[in-house]
């Protein structure tokens, strides 16, 4: 058997190694960074072996630390989703909500589905964290991170909320220019914004329905790191770049930009909530979920 001690210890290493560090440990559990570090100490000596490997900057687990923390993560998660199953199943969402999401989705569409989502449970609170760099959720920080795009290979899950379209504009300013571009080769002939937030901002595949494909290398006049910057340059008239169609589609409508090369398509991205490998899933994360399904299908 288990002694009580050593369980007792657990939530202050694993909270160590996820934070790597014992000030934001601390601040997770709720108790001072001192208590922090006499648990662990007490548990190394417990042990008789060092778990931790301290630098100025940050904590990293030793051998033996990185083989107790894979056990003692995996026994915390089932006892925390066994409590919360009890608590759920008998009460409304509650605690408070932690969402990642860019910059430019994070303000149409998340923002509005967490008003909802507030105005519905109002014991909730929300904290939302947005960045166009995506956020490691793995840090036990956020409850869900929302994703715009194709995903890599991760060992998160992830639930598939809707697509995109990703639409090649300019302003109105461009317009003798963009008149004489008929085929994704005269793209060379505009100046182009590239936005570095994402993996590979400079090349783009285009087609067209009769299957044709070109790919285009742009040489970048102006490069921004936020999708929100980049749309404001575009407004501004400072060249021709590619964006998300739910950022620039009030745009169109209002003539504030146009399309380039409207009969060539490029590739359509999906839409994710992206969620930690734990098990269980809190009710106030599922009903986020929902309303913000709710307001995709809306926006269509």
């Amino acid at each position: 058997m288990i002694e009580p001690r050593y369980l007792s210890r657990l939530p202050h290493f694993v909270a160590v190694v996820e934070t790597r560090t014992f000030t934001r440990a601390a601040e997770r559990l709720g108790v001072t960074k001192a208590v922090v570090s006499q648990h662990i100490a007490t548990l190394e000596e417990e042990l008789g072996t060092a778990l931790l490997v301290r630098t100025t900057r940050r904590v990293e687990p030793t051998e033996a630390g990185r083989v107790l923390y894979a056990r003692a993560a995996e026994i915390l998660r089932l006892a925390q989703d066994s409590f919360a199953e009890v608590t759920e199943a008998t009460h409304r969402p509650q605690g408070t909500l932690r969402i990642a999401a860019p910059n430019d989705y994070g303000t149409i569409m998340v923002v509005p589905a967490v008003t909802e989502f507030l105005r519905r449970y109002p014991a909730c609170r929300a904290d939302l964290h947005f960045n166009d760099r995506r956020m490691d959720l793995l840090d036990g920080e956020l409850d869900a991170s929302i994703r715009v795009g194709w995903l890599v290979d991760s060992s998160l899950k992830a639930r598939r909320l809707g697509s995109f379209n990703q639409v090649l504009v300019a302003s109105p300013r461009l317009r003798d220019a963009v008149d004489k571009v008929s085929a994704p080769q005269d793209l060379r002939t505009l100046p182009f914004v590239a936005n570095t937030a994402l993996p590979d901002p400079t090349s783009w595949l285009f087609s067209r329905p009769d299957g044709s494909k070109m790919v285009f290398q742009a040489e970048p006049s102006l490069s921004i790191d936020t999708t929100q910057a980049v749309h404001a340059a575009l407004l501004r008239g400072a060249g021709i770049s590619v964006l998300p169609d739910f950022s620039v589609e009030a745009d169109l409508v209002a003539g504030r930009l146009m399309r380039v090369l409207p009969d060539w398509a490029l590739p359509t991205g999906g839409i994710y909530a992206v969620f930690p490998s734990a098990r269980f899933r809190p009710a106030r994360v599922t009903q986020f979920i929902d309303i913000l399904i709710e307001n995709i299908n809306q926006s269509r």
